[in-house]
């Protein structure tokens, strides 16, 4: 008997390669075998859960409490295991899923899913005579948060699309969904009273008041959700164990609402010089009464519409020196004894505190809105800005979510040659499968305040990257979302190595009948005896693209000498790797330069930071049509390729929006070279280039200056 325990442990061992380790974990004799007279049976409480499985599982589904032959779901408030736990005991006769919860019995749906072929995941039903190992699993989470942060402001994502990553998320057992429904550059949800926020907040560009500044600039682009649309995406998310926490980011970052309703803003003239006359203010006046009404009116709108029992009301990154040229902020401060304008952030939260308290909820918040310790204990904390910043909200004894950017925001680039932010750090799934907040200085009484841990995707760099299909938006959360979801179920001690190797082995094939189009951990280069030699060991297929070329198959060593011209990747199923190449693919020069624009030059950004290669520049004021900026080399520059960059490195913000490249070889007759690209331009001359310059053709970006980046430039072969 003991040697049979051991063979059917290795064989269940084999079915769960991508699994939590479970809290206990029983192996059986003999198989479950699916038919076409399996059955869901459930209480009538679970009838739903058993309606969502019965596609996967190809069964019908039946109100009872038990059967031979079947799926049976049922609640049992007597397991000694938390709400979201669950049993999972897998019989010759009959599964039985047992849990004190719903949401206990959508994990353990998901459990049962995992132990499937990879195709339930497709919903069209099992093949008959598909099997299960027979064994008892007992389980329940780590953390009773798991989260996952979605900007919608930045980059619109409509419903069915949502809907596609609120199943996404369900599969990787993350039970909180964080939707950023405002922010600077839009409004993204229906509020009845003052329908004029979404209606024309929810778009920017064309005749909007909400100029564009990432993406879409010749159009009307955006929309919203009206409160029908949210509340049934409110129920599809709780059916699948997902609360949906809503955010209305202040007082800073409301440009956007400021824009629709001007009034909300501090009592003094702006300077829109700078901006072709738009105001761009952010922050709510703390002084005006008038603007705790309006916002009674929406959080009490929202209090009614979400069941969650916090609303996260922001909190970050406000711009105090808004409120230091009120004259209306300067006297509350001086009737109140306020030292500083950011204490004006307190006296802000608290009566936003007071308004979700007399609608029967609490108040989320970032970490900055709790760095005094005088908003309330009540309050939960997300603390993004550095781990440092979650010590501080936990010693201070506040419910804290642990969310560092450096581990945890995945709009961060996962390698240097890759799109994404780079300010909070670059890094893989990797290192956000290595965060352990046991590791990371908290006391046990501050560990009893963290509740758990969460994802963020700020969308700011979505939006040029073809939002209407979900590429980017994979690429970039998914297995990094994987990984999180593992610390924060059941955390790392398996080591990445052995967690790697379950990603690659089982978790792919999922992740890729689930559609997602997924990051590939990148192919090793190596160069042995004057050749380039390309390896994987996830079973994906190389490729290789020379410049100029399409992709093609890899078909053995590449000569060493061709470095400066080839990159390569891997494919399998819906994913790929980022491109590897080698270090003089990426190698540039840096010819002496001159820049001098049209637009005057920042005291604090000079052209000197990008003249020096440095970093980068930025004018005094947006652009207009006729607007220039010119890049005159000391001598002549022979190069195979010149990217000249307005805006950010990361994202194309503060841009010149559309313009023409003009290029002169002895600098003074400048011929026609192309038009700009979300602000750049790529010229491969085919001789010694002497100048450049981009003329704007477009009336502003939506900000007050334009980036201006030092030139990256490859030498000649």
């Amino acid at each position: 008997m003991k040697s049979l325990l051991t063979i059917l442990a290795l064989l269940l061992a084999a079915g769960l390669r991508a699994q939590p380790a479970a809290r206990s974990l029983s192996p059986a004799a003999g198989r479950f075998v699916f038919g076409p007279a399996t059955t869901l049976a459930a209480d009538r409480e679970l009838l739903p859960l058993a309606r969502y499985a019965a596609p996967c599982l190809g069964c019908r589904v039946e109100e009872r409490r038990t059967a031979d032959g079947a799926v049976v779901l049922l609640l049992d408030p007597t397991l000694d295991l938390p709400a979201e736990g669950y049993a999972l005991d897998i019989a010759p006769e009959r599964i039985l899923l047992r849990a004190p919860s719903p949401g206990g019995v959508f994990n353990g749906l998901q459990q049962l899913f995992r132990l499937l072929p990879a195709e339930v995941y497709a919903c069209r039903g099992l093949e008959a005579g598909t099997s299960v190992a027979c064994c008892r699993i007992d389980d329940a989470p780590r953390f009773a948060y798991r989260g996952m942060m979605l900007d919608l402001a930045r980059t619109w994502i409509d419903a069915p699309a949502l809907k596609r990553y609120i199943d996404l998320l369900s599969y990787h057992n993350i039970n909180k969904l964080h939707l950023h429904l405002s922010d600077d550059e839009g409004w993204r949800i229906e509020i009845r009273s003052h329908p004029e926020l979404a209606a024309v907040g929810g778009f920017r560009g064309g005749d909007s008041p909400v100029r564009p500044v990432y993406g879409k600039w010749d159009e009307k682009y955006g929309g919203y959700f009206t409160q029908d649309e949210m509340r049934s995406l409110i129920d599809y998310a709780a059916l699948r164990n997902i609360e949906i926490i809503p955010e209305i980011d202040l007082p800073g970052h409301s440009r956007c609402i400021a824009s629709v309703r001007p009034e909300i803003r501090c009592n003094y003239p702006p300077d829109t010089v700078s901006t072709n006359g738009y105001d761009y203010r952010s922050a709510w006046c703390v002084a005006r009464e008038e603007n705790y009404a309006l916002l009674d009116d929406i959080l009490g709108e929202l209090c009614a519409l979400f069941p969650s029992e916090y609303i996260h009301v922001g909190g970050d990154e406000v711009e105090t020196s808004q409120w230091e040229r009120c004259p209306d902020c300067r006297a509350l401060m001086r009737r109140r004894g306020l030292a500083d304008a950011h204490a004006l952030e307190d006296l802000f939260m608290e009566r936003v505190a007071a308004i979700l308290a007399r609608h029967g909820k609490r108040p989320a918040v970032w970490n900055e809105a709790a760095k005094s310790g005088r908003l309330g204990r009540e309050a939960r904390v997300y603390g993004w800005e550095s781990v440092r910043a979650s010590l501080d909200a936990t010693a201070k004894g506040y419910a804290t979510v642990v969310m560092p950017g450096e581990s945890f925001y995945f709009d961060m680039r996962q390698s240097p040659e890759e799109d994404g932010h780079d300010w909070a750090g670059i890094f893989d799934a990797r290192k956000t499968y290595g965060f352990d907040p046991a590791g990371c200085g908290f006391t046990p009484e501050q560990m009893k305040h963290v509740i758990g841990l969460q994802g963020a995707f700020f969308s700011e760099a979505y939006i040029s990257h073809d939002p209407e299909r979900p590429d980017y938006l994979d690429y970039m959360t998914f297995p990094r979302i994987c990984a999180l979801a593992r610390i924060a179920w059941s955390g790392n001690e398996q080591g990445w190595e052995a967690y790697r190797r379950e990603l690659t082995d089982a978790h792919y094939d999922r992740m890729a009948a689930m559609g997602i189009r997924f990051r590939l951990f990148p192919p090793r280069l190596e160069v042995r005896d004057a050749m380039m030699h390309l390896s994987t060991d996830d079973g994906s297929e190389l490729w290789q693209v020379a410049d100029g070329g399409a992709p093609e198959r890899y078909r053995g060593p590449v000569p060493a000498a061709e470095a400066p011209r080839m990159r390569f990747f891997s494919r399998r199923a819906t994913a790929r790797s980022p491109y590897v190449a080698g270090r003089s693919y990426y190698r540039t020069i840096a010819p002496e330069v001159a820049i001098t624009t049209s637009m005057g030059e920042s005291r604090r950004f000079p052209y000197a930071n990008a003249e020096r290669y440095r970093g980068l520049s930025r004018t005094t004021r947006a652009c207009r049509q006729g607007d220039w900026v010119l890049y005159t080399f000391a001598q002549p520059v022979r190069c195979r390729e010149m990217f000249l960059q307005t805006g950010n490195r990361q994202l194309p913000k503060t841009i010149i929006t559309t313009g023409r490249v003009e290029v002169s070889y002895d600098g003074r007759t400048f011929h026609p070279a192309g038009e700009l690209r979300q602000g750049s331009a790529t010229l491969h001359p085919d001789r010694a280039v002497r100048a450049v310059r981009i003329v704007s053709t477009c009336d502003d970006n939506g900000t007050p200056y334009v980036t201006i980046q030092p030139p990256r430039i490859k030498p000649a072969l």
